[in-house]
């Protein structure tokens, strides 16, 4: 029995701060591709835009199961190839990138290549899988144990990718070929579904819409919905019995930045053959449209000379990738996160992430204390070593603060011989301080203005921490709460 698809296509700009979708779909009677335009790279919507177009062509062709696969290596390749060199000639497309998935109808078979993190799932009859494995550092961390699957879905680098079409050499995508069954649903889309949209509500939405345009729109809404900050895009194709009542679609569709300007989340029928739209999806995405074919991106206006330099000024400030393990990855979110750690024997506040991606370690040190390590109690010095996370740089010195204060309850402590929980062995024994009493400065701490109080605890200046008798025994000593500190 023949198969054929019916279809639907839909994007959205999002809520987020995008001036210009950086997403591309394209649905065909045989072909499916939607390509996420690097949203830290320059001219994303560019690169997704050639890559459509160099794919488009392969909508016409009539491909054998054994030629399917190598079709689409082929013509990866080749945009991967003109990508370089659309750099190479507009110094103002340097570090484009771009996700890519495309599915290839041939006979009752799906052939598809996949890299990136754009995503892919299948529902087939009572089984909805997700049938693409994400290039990103998260999927990574999960693939070692790291981290659970659940826990990658919340992770806060769950968008750092590791492998997308950039014109390297090495951007080789996974490809595999599937049996298609009439009933089959597949949804395509980009991570401004995926990161704001659970999988399970993305299920409930296959299965409930009657059609792919519903299913579409309703993914995009929902999306919407739930705050997306990126551009959503999404691809919803049934395979039909070719000769059934059910009837394919025969038009193809091209949304978000290859799509015209005037459309949205709307649709567009390609108005000439899919070679033709794609030579001219090419052209205009490098800037060299003929009048006659000129097919325009979906900004709300074309480019002029204050959009070209906020993206080289763009460009220049944002660390946006780093070569490892094969791959390309953007980092410059990293450098907006903050974490406390041990550095030398010492808590220290780091810039970065407390992963290494390979030899490639992602945190520096944005400042030291002088807070020693041997002086917090055990329990507290194995937290410090397993690194305490931070909202932004005001908390992380907040909760070096903290510690020090922690150090200092137990100095005076083991100056009165009482024990620091599970402290190390107290240091030699001074004159014990009394209520009120004031020291210039507290042995060992280096901080002048501490003040003893009752029961060993310790204040100075932006600090105080909790004032409480002599503990009857090791352990008992309550101490000062720490965010993200566990015992």
């Amino acid at each position: 029995m023949a198969i054929a698809l019916r279809y639907a296509a839909r994007s959205d700009l999002g809520l987020g701060p995008k001036a210009r979708n950086e997403d591309s779909g394209y649905a065909g009677p045989n072909l499916l591709v939607l390509a996420d335009g690097m949203g830290g790279h320059a001219a994303g919507d560019v690169a997704s835009s050639m890559i459509v177009g160099e794919l488009a062509p392969l909508d016409a062709e009539d491909v054998t199961a054994d030629q399917a696969i190598g079709l689409l290596e082929e013509a990866l390749r080749s945009a991967n190839a003109k990508l370089t060199k659309a750099m190479h000639d507009n110094a103002d497309l340097t570090g484009m990138g771009s996700t890519t998935i495309v599915m290839l109808r041939t006979g009752n078979k799906l052939a598809m290549a996949h890299i990136g993190d754009s995503r892919a799932f299948m529902l087939r009859g009572g089984t909805f899988s997700q049938i693409t494995k994400d290039h990103s550092f998260v999927q990574q961390l999960v693939d070692e144990g790291r981290i659970s699957k659940e826990e990658a879905g919340h992770h806060p680098q769950r968008s750092v990718v590791t492998r997308v079409m950039t014109g390297q050499p090495d951007d080789e995508p996974d490809t595999s070929l599937r049996e298609a069954k009439i009933g089959d649903r597949f949804l395509l889309c980009s991570d401004g579904l995926s990161d704001f949209v659970g999988a399970d509500v993305i299920e409930e939405i296959l299965r409930e819409a009657a059609t792919p345009a519903d299913a579409a729109e309703r993914c995009i809404e929902v999306a919407l919905k739930a705050s997306t900050r990126d551009n959503v895009t999404v691809i919803v194709a049934d395979v039909v019995d070719a000769d059934g009542d059910d009837l394919p679609s025969t038009v193809p569709q091209v949304v978000g930045a290859a799509a015209s300007r005037s459309l949205r989340t709307q649709t567009r029928p390609i108005p000439t053959s899919p070679a033709a739209k794609a030579a001219a999806l090419s052209r205009e995405a490098t800037g060299r449209a003929a009048a006659d074919d000129e097919v325009e991106l979906a900004e709300e206006a074309p480019r002029s000379r204050r959009s070209r330099i906020a993206r080289r000024v763009t460009g220049a400030v944002v660390i946006v990738a780093v070569l490892a393990a094969g791959g390309y990855a953007a980092w410059a979110w990293s450098q907006r996160q903050f974490f406390v750690a041990a550095d030398a024997g010492r808590v220290a506040i780091f810039r970065g992430v407390s992963q290494d991606l390979g030899p490639i370690s992602l945190s520096r040190v944005e400042s030291a204390s002088d807070v020693e390590m041997s002086d917090l109690p055990l329990d507290v010095q194995g937290s410090v070593q397993r690194t305490i996370s931070a909202r932004d740089l005001p908390d992380a010195q907040a909760k070096v603060q903290a510690l020090r204060a922690e150090a200092i309850r137990c100095q005076l402590m083991a100056a009165t011989g009482t024990p620091c929980g599970s402290n190390p062995t107290p240091t030699p024994s001074v004159t014990t301080p009394t209520p009120g009493s004031t020291t210039p400065q507290t042995p060992g701490t280096g901080i002048p203005g501490t003040q003893a109080t009752p029961g060993g605890s310790a204040t100075f200046p932006g600090f105080t921490t909790p004032t409480t008798p002599p503990p009857a025994a090791a352990g008992d000593v309550e101490r000062p709460v720490l965010e993200g500190v566990s015992a």
